[in-house]
């Protein structure tokens, strides 16, 4: 195979492996701070019971997402040194950001927040565990602003062919770093609310129904139903910033090869590049000119506008974008139903039943599947560019053998495999012991079912 293609299959299976984790993370420690701050306000030892248990699954996924992470800057050295090259005089302060404002901040707090219950006082506990998941949020801000910039990027200008930076203001607020922002932090925050929904439910079949399990199942079926619509919302203004700045990416989304009007929202089809033609269609007559252009006549790019003088592509590879798009929205409708539903039954019924339990135990990691179809939604989307304009990927490719790519390929697949299933049954296996985890911090602990504790005095003083 083709080194290049090889290398870009290995940074995305990085990178497809390493943001399983952040995406749980950044959202969770926003929960943990949510469960932590109302155990201080009612006393109530379930919210407290929520937080010991979830805490691990924080723990758990944050050294997973970090220690991946680590692999990806190797490979800014072995497959693409173009890319620092070219451009790091703003992804290296950009990365040196991230570092001083959140890693460090993250590394300092989380001891206290995992193991300092009883061993300092109870503000500090909950201070600590606001700054882990502000240190969370602000790393996802600083590796988005320099994702969004290779994408959209502004307030620079090259000098033998070496970018320097003229503006940082709009290197940071480059064109679509808000969309995606907003759009990360939502899918972030969706993805933490069905693990969370899901892993309850289990432990609700498993006959652990306890006030804490009840607690958080509810917390994550709401923010799931409250989540989904602002993404549908956010998607939207997404998809339009991309119709301004990358057209070619919207065109393979919509596997639209003409540029026209009355473009087909099309639900099914199978894009054939070599033809330039669909197969198969499937679709609601207008309806990408009218989601795109708010106009049934709209006119939409089409893929064909994007061949070069010498006829070479200049448009990403079409059937992954359009087919990965697809999923991101079927998965995105899923759980505005499914969290619809469940939030109705536990309003009206205050409860779930089995076939509900088993579908939401179904969507655990619906989340994942979302945001990394989403993902390659928009990083395939950027082909033949990996900074839009100013560096293709070729450019930045090393010489380094296939068969040496090739082998640190499949032995990264083959760890990366390993380690998803001990992840996924670690978590499972957690849910499963339910009770026997949570030790109270304040000498009590809830037994299964019982009403709430309130340690008096102890609280506040001993968190």
């Amino acid at each position: 195979m083709d080194p290049i293609l090889l290398a870009r299959i290995q940074f995305g299976a990085n990178i497809s492996f390493h943001i399983l984790f952040p995406t749980i993370t950044i959202a969770l420690g926003w929960v943990l701070l949510f469960f932590k701050v109302k155990f201080n306000r009612t006393g109530n030892e379930a919210w407290m019971n929520a937080y010991r248990f979830w805490v691990k699954v924080f723990a758990l996924s944050f050294a997973l997402g970090v220690v991946s992470g680590i692999t990806m800057s190797f490979q800014f050295g072995t497959n693409w040194p173009g890319f620092m090259e070219r451009v790091g005089n703003i992804a290296g302060p950009l990365l040196a950001y991230e570092i001083l404002t959140a890693f460090f901040l993250e590394a300092t707090f989380l001891g206290i927040m995992l193991f300092g219950f009883r061993k300092v006082p109870n503000w500090m506990h909950t201070l600590a565990t606001f700054l882990v998941a502000f240190g969370t949020t602000m790393s996802a801000f600083w590796i988005l602003v320099l994702n969004s910039w290779m994408h959209t990027p502004a307030g620079h200008e090259m000098r033998d062919g070496v970018a320097f930076a003229t503006d940082w203001w709009a290197i940071i607020f480059n064109p679509s770093m808000p969309y995606r922002l907003a759009h990360m932090l939502l899918a972030s925050g969706l993805t933490c609310a069905f693990l969370i929904a899901g892993l309850s439910a289990f432990r609700w079949l498993r006959q652990d129904r306890g006030p804490d399990v009840m607690a958080a199942l509810r917390t994550g079926v709401t923010l799931g139903a409250l989540l989904i619509p602002a993404q549908i919302v956010v998607g939207d203004l997404h998809g339009l910033n991309t119709l301004e700045h990358q057209p070619a990416k919207v065109a393979a989304m919509e596997g639209n090869w003409e540029t026209r009007g009355h473009v087909p929202l099309l639900l099914f089809a199978l894009p054939d590049e070599a033809t330039r033609s669909n197969s198969f269609e499937i679709g609601i007559p207008s309806g990408a000119s009218l989601i795109l252009k708010h106009d049934p006549a709209g006119v939409v790019p089409g893929l064909n506008d994007f061949i070069g003088p010498n006829g070479e592509r200049l448009h990403p590879p079409v059937a992954p974008v359009f087919f990965a798009f697809r999923i991101m929205v079927g998965i995105g409708m899923l759980m505005l139903a499914v969290s619809w539903f469940a939030g109705w039954s536990l309003w009206r019924k205050g409860d779930i039943n089995r076939p509900l339990a088993w579908v939401l135990v179904g969507m655990t990691f619906a989340g994942w599947v979302a945001t990394l179809s989403g993902w390659y939604v928009t990083e395939i989307g950027r082909q033949p560019w990996l900074v839009t304009g100013v560096l293709t990927t070729a450019q930045a490719a090393s010489n380094v053998p296939g068969s040496m790519i090739a082998a640190t390929l499949a032995m990264y697949l083959a760890i990366y495999a390993v380690l998803i299933a001990a992840y996924v049954s670690v978590l499972f296996h957690l849910a499963g012991k339910g009770p026997k985890l949570l030790d109270s911090p304040v000498g009590a602990r809830v037994v299964q079912g019982s009403a709430p504790v309130h340690p008096a005095g102890a609280t506040a003083k001993d968190g």
